[in-house]
């Protein structure tokens, strides 16, 4: 892709509306602007023109404001077009900007790429471009109020604040490689250690606030597994308030997975009903018990849900085995409004009744408890897996510093890690990225953004 080779797109949605813009985005639009308009427009002001093909025909009255270079979202100069929003107009005026633009080179963008010209321009870094897109897809009204407050730079702003004091530690660190006849000073080794552990909380900070954020935009995925006929699919239609699940006296009824979207808390939490775990001989029930085993692997909850009267009969001992030491399980005792066992003993788990509603407000602050979320719009901003993973490991050569400060200063080895956790964090940011990557992240955007 040529940098400031022309683009043009349609910006809004597909289909008729009351409105459609086409964004037009190059070096000196000046050309094709007088061929479009025959005049040229003030920038950053509101025109009513008329727009005519070829022929002479009108293809739609509109409003047009330019924005010129720097003073646009892309850093180039901008044209947008404001038309009635029916595709057919949309589309005559976007085949007329590349005809008109032929000489200057117009053609259609791809996807994100106005996006990509303003992080390639240097108006936004790469943090704030795929907030961008993460408020376009937000799912609700946290993840957008998450992802605006990230496209005006609040993460940038902390991963630039630890990155910082990386520089001024290399500095201490690379100069004194440069200058070896210059001894470091017993102050200036534990200045070097208090750098790397205040550099090491604040990542650590970091860390657990950007998975707090990736639950808040993910959600997370519990699954309900037990014996049949242990309320397991009562249990998913009284979390989700309504009848998902087919629920009979009779055992086996489920024999597929079967799944509900419910939010905790302003958390979007997948909860999937599985098929009974017992030996069986039909087909059709082997086939749903082992898409269960399917589910628990990779469940970030499981809610292993007991008959409180009738036990568990050594279920609970397959799952455990099956689960990865990552997941979270939650013992639930259920139907406690038909309970007759008086004395037994319920402490490693929680009573319930999906019937009544008794202690699913204590389950679902207890679901939040063992994925340690925290709500907080203090702490919020639109977060991505990658963001977590380089993070952690910016994180891990910060602690193999400080452990190389235990007894002898090793400064190149200090040099070094320093170097790799601040290009970590500058991935992060784009600062240091491949084009590989920048490809994949705006590949994903919508035509026109």
């Amino acid at each position: 892709m040529l940098k400031n080779v022309p683009i043009v797109a349609i910006a809004t949605a597909h289909g008729s509306g009351g409105i459609g813009i086409i964004r037009i985005s190059g070096k000196e639009l000046l050309p094709l602007m007088l061929s479009l308009f025959k005049k040229e427009i003030k920038e950053r002001t509101v025109n009513y023109l008329t727009l005519i093909d070829n022929d002479q025909e009108i293809i739609d009255n509109v409003i047009v404001i330019f924005f010129k270079a720097p003073r646009s979202f892309t850093g180039e100069d901008v044209i947008e077009i404001q038309c009635h929003g029916g595709m057919v107009t949309q589309h005559q005026i976007l085949d007329i900007c590349i005809l008109k633009g032929k000489d200057i080179g117009v053609r259609l963008a791809n996807p994100g790429e106005f996006t990509k010209r303003s992080f390639l321009n240097g108006k936004i870094d790469l943090i704030q471009a795929e907030a961008i897109s993460d408020l376009i897809n937000s799912s609700s009204i946290a993840a957008a109020r998450s992802s605006i407050k990230t496209m005006s730079g609040s993460l940038s702003l902390v991963i630039n604040d630890i990155s910082n004091e990386i520089i001024n530690l290399r500095v201490l660190l690379e100069a004194n490689l440069d200058f070896p006849e210059e001894d470091i000073t017993d102050l200036q080794k534990k200045d070097i250690y208090v750098s790397l552990v205040s550099i090491k909380s604040k990542l650590s900070k970091l860390k657990s606030k950007i998975k707090n954020n990736l639950i808040l935009k993910n959600g997370i995925n519990i699954v309900l597994t037990g014996r049949p006929n242990s309320g397991k699919s009562s249990l998913l239609n009284a979390l989700s308030e309504e009848e998902i699940a087919i629920v009979t006296p009779l055992a086996g009824t489920t024999r597929d997975k079967v799944s509900n979207a419910i939010y905790i808390k302003g958390v979007m939490v997948n909860i999937i009903d599985t098929a009974g775990i017992r030996h069986s001989n039909n087909l059709i029930e082997k086939k749903g018990i082992e898409k269960s085993w399917e589910a628990i692997e990779n469940a970030d909850i499981v809610l292993h849900v007991i008959d409180s009267n009738t036990g568990d009969d050594n279920t609970e001992y397959y799952i455990n085995k099956k689960i990865s030491k990552k997941t979270n399980v939650i013992k639930i005792y259920n139907k406690s409004d038909l309970l007759y066992k008086k004395n037994h003993d319920y402490y490693d788990g929680i009573l319930v009744s999906s019937k009544s509603g008794a202690g699913l407000d204590f389950l679902k602050k207890e679901i939040l408890k063992k994925i340690e979320y925290k709500t907080s719009d203090e702490d919020a901003f639109s977060t991505r897996e990658r963001h977590f993973h380089a993070v952690q490991e910016a994180l891990e050569h910060i602690e193999i510093a400080i452990s190389y400060t235990q007894e002898n200063l090793f400064l190149d080895i200090l040099a070094e890690e320093l170097r790799l956790s601040h290009c970590n964090l500058c991935e992060i940011t784009g600062q240091f990225t491949s084009e590989d990557m920048l490809e994949k992240i705006f590949s994903s955007f919508c035509i026109g953004k």
